[in-house]
């Protein structure tokens, strides 16, 4: 699965630097993936959030963090919507990105 993209993580990991092992190792896992449905990728990340529109919210270490994207497992690509907080998280609405 592409991942579009890794700077959007770098720079917030930048930021926030007690994410950064956690966004690295979520990436390397994506860019391995073939997932091609939500049933398998749940299979792996058991907490993640289906949305509509073939978003996924993701927590990120524990839950201080939330990492959301957008899946489109017939042509393997995911682009990161957003990457925040969960107080930041808390102030959008996730099914409008």
């Amino acid at each position: 699965m592409r991942v579009i993209s890794r700077k959007t993580l770098r720079e917030f990991w930048e930021k926030h630097e007690d994410s950064e092992e956690q966004l690295k190792s979520w990436y390397r896992e994506t860019e391995k993936a073939r997932w091609k449905n939500f049933n398998e990728l749940k299979s792996e990340y058991p907490t993640a959030s289906i949305l509509k529109d073939n978003k996924i919210v993701f927590n990120i270490k524990g839950n201080n963090y939330r990492l959301i994207v957008k899946m489109n497992f017939e042509f393997q690509i995911s682009w990161i919507l957003f990457i925040g907080t969960h107080a930041e998280y808390d102030k959008i609405n996730a099914n409008e990105l």
